[in-house]
């Protein structure tokens, strides 16, 4: 039923989101999950003169890593990967997992010790990604285990991935660069404004974004795609949220997540499943207290929760915010191991003020 799936997400990945050209390196990032996809974005490149490099995990090495390493052998970075990265001019990230609660037994301060290792790897990606050297985007490849997390069937989750990629129209691609002419319009409005304020069911806050910019984000680095976002001044968020949407990193689900915020940082949290750890991730380092991101979720296809942030973060109606790590393409500052999203639903009500205009009302475009 979907037997073009592989080969026309390729298409779209290589053609539009991150086109890759004669002689550049294409690094694939997976699992050995997405044989399919693999197969099929690795022939794309080839038939557009580039050189497909490959780096797909097994079931088990990660976790097995967790469980027999000492701490020498969970912070040791693998060389290969961080060549990977410095040489790679496209990176084309496939998530295929397998479990996605491999890492929900995983203890915190082992799983810490991992990112941090990573540290320098992602510093290094970060810059390059910065000047524009390399090229990303972060795709799925649809699992049994993605469709039970989203309590739907294999062929059904298939249908629903196929759709939010925008695969079932007639030309993906110039759907997609339709897309990205609507959402620059928004973007463009913002230019020059200064401040936000976000109320409504379960959220009231106040943030500053004055000389960053907002960006679209249209495929481009995301596919499925559709938000607009930003990194807010370090020092102006104030005010509370309390997350409509469970929130999954590193394998571990936090539902019930409240957050308060005072001049920038978090002051109060609290989880109503997955606290402690919530607590370990926000005391990583220096940056992990700080906003990295505001985002809204504009993607019309993805209307339901699936416990995929790469869909779950789109989803048209919500807005999301990550704690840590901000992107340098909206020129923020804040530097943290972790960039964790956490989505909140505004069709109920909730607003957006923009320097006191309405902006945006129950997942609604008000200019």
């Amino acid at each position: 039923m979907f037997e073009d799936f592989a080969p026309k997400l390729a298409a779209v990945l290589t053609d539009y989101s991150a086109p890759i050209q004669k002689g550049e390196i294409g690094l694939i990032r997976t699992t050995t999950a997405a044989q399919p996809m693999i197969e099929a974005l690795a022939e794309a490149i080839l038939r557009r003169g580039g050189h497909p490099i490959i780096t797909a995990e097994s079931p088990n090495t990660e976790n097995l890593l967790m469980k027999l390493g000492d701490g020498d052998q969970i912070g040791f970075l693998n060389p290969l990967h961080m060549t990977a990265i410095e040489k790679a001019d496209v990176m084309y990230s496939i998530i295929a997992p397998f479990n996605t609660k491999h890492g929900s037994r995983v203890d915190p301060a082992k799983q810490a010790r991992r990112q941090e290792a990573y540290r320098s790897l992602w510093a290094v990606y970060h810059q390059r990604v910065g000047a524009q050297e390399l090229r990303w985007n972060v795709a799925l490849w649809p699992t049994d285990a993605a469709a039970q997390e989203a309590e739907m069937s294999l062929l059904d989750y298939t249908e629903f991935v196929y759709r939010a990629c925008a695969l079932d129209q007639a030309d993906p691609v110039a759907y997609w660069k339709g897309f990205q002419a609507q959402q620059e319009r928004l973007v463009g409005w913002l230019k020059g404004k200064k401040c936000a304020v976000v109320k409504g069911p379960g959220i009231d806050m106040t943030f500053e974004f004055a000389g960053r910019p907002w960006a679209s984000a249209h495929g481009n680095v995301n596919m499925p795609d559709g938000e607009i976002y930003c990194a807010p001044l370090d020092e102006s968020v104030n005010g509370r949220v309390e997350f409509s949407f469970p929130t999954v990193y590193n394998g571990r689900e936090v539902n019930g997540v409240q957050l308060t915020f005072k001049d920038g940082l978090v002051i109060e949290d609290c989880a109503a499943k997955g606290e402690d750890f919530l607590r370990s991730r926000l005391a990583m380092d220096a940056g992990a207290r700080r906003l990295g991101e505001f985002a809204i979720g504009n993607n019309p296809f993805i209307q339901q929760f699936t416990g995929e942030t790469l869909f779950d973060e789109k989803i048209g109606g919500t807005i999301h915010m990550a704690l840590g790590n901000a992107y340098t393409d909206v020129e923020g500052t804040n530097q943290s191991a972790i960039h964790w999203d956490m989505v909140h639903g505004m069709r109920d009500g909730g607003e957006i003020w923009i320097d006191g205009e309405l902006f945006y009302r129950s997942g609604e475009f008000m200019v």
